[in-house]
């Protein structure tokens, strides 16, 4: 939301909450300086209507009436507007104190500080301490790509977006259209969720491959977003976590230790080699592909065809 408009929004709040009786089109338009300097009449009108849906929207309770003199006015009653007590459990509190604590980004921090400010404010206990609760443990998410932020937001207000893309196994980047559902920190990457409007399906993407600037596109959505998005389940699938089978790869000694850190058997080769075991599931061939000439599958051979086809793929482009 442009600042502008946002101060718009936050000055006929405060207007009509600060009222004691209903106010006028009129005198909203002499009280706030944006609308006197609206220019005529209808835009005026125009943009004071959408500003009262706006806020209706984000939850104020706003009552049209008429007044003395037969105008309609408009009035937020505090008591209509107040929020009912905040009442947190220990659980409850530690688990919003962590996710204060989450954010590493300067721009999140702040929102983050401040909440949990009000929170204390509200009744957050002050004695309850999230490490304590949690092991000690302090959570870091890390988030180096500036696609977040973009994507993070279009996520809450629901645009849809289009990036560059670049897969693992493409030379050059591919224009995305995105109807962006959700986004999830999976083994210290980012990852987005949503609905691919090129190939008319769900789709994963991971952040860092990402180019260029996210484009947010005022369109609505037009598939329907899930109860339960699978980020997790679905990454884990490329990656062979659901694997139930073997594959046999040469890796050479001083690369891949991703691949390594998933090998249920290496042994050393020798030249600068070594053999591993891993295991072997959808996605498999994909994430191979990234270690271009380090690794070279062995078996099965319908794994090793898929990199190799994969690979061409890469060269041709």
């Amino acid at each position: 939301m442009a600042i502008a408009k946002a101060e718009r929004l936050m000055n006929l709040a405060l207007c009509l909450l600060g009222t004691r009786r209903p106010l006028s089109k009129r005198e909203l338009r002499e009280s706030i300086e944006a609308y006197l300097e609206a220019g005529s009449d209808d835009s005026f009108n125009r943009m004071f209507e959408r500003d009262k849906d706006d806020l209706r929207e984000l939850g104020l309770v706003i009552e049209t009436v008429e007044n003395l003199d037969g105008e309609v006015g408009y009035l937020a009653r505090r008591d209509s507007n107040r929020l009912p007590p905040i009442t947190l459990d220990a659980e409850e509190a530690a688990a919003l104190g962590l996710a204060a604590k989450v954010w590493q980004q300067a721009r999140l921090a702040g929102a983050a500080s401040g909440a949990l400010q009000k929170l204390r404010a509200a009744g957050l206990p002050e004695d309850v301490d999230p490490y304590e609760a949690h092991g000690a443990l302090e959570p870091r998410i890390p988030v180096h790509e500036a696609a977040f932020e973009p994507l993070m937001l279009a996520c809450r207000d629901r645009r849809p977006v289009v990036f560059d893309y670049r897969k693992a196994t493409a030379a050059r980047p591919e224009p995305r259209h995105v109807e962006p559902w959700a986004l999830e920190c999976w083994r210290g990457h980012w990852y987005l969720a949503g609905w691919d409007r090129d190939r008319g399906a769900e789709r994963v993407f991971r952040l860092s491959r990402i180019t260029g600037k996210v484009r947010s596109r005022g369109a609505r959505f037009t598939a329907p977003v899930p109860d339960v998005v699978t980020v997790r389940e679905t990454v884990a699938s490329w990656a062979g976590e659901t694997a139930d089978r073997s594959a046999l790869i040469r890796l050479r000694s001083d690369a891949g230790y991703p691949l390594r850190a998933k090998a249920t058997s290496v042994r050393e080769l020798g030249d600068g080699w070594d053999e591993l075991e891993i295991p072997y599931g959808h996605g498999l061939d994909a994430w191979l592909v990234e270690f271009g000439p380090d690794v070279v599958v062995l078996e099965p051979a319908e794994l090793r065809a898929d990199v190799v086809d994969r690979l061409r793929a890469v060269a041709k482009g």
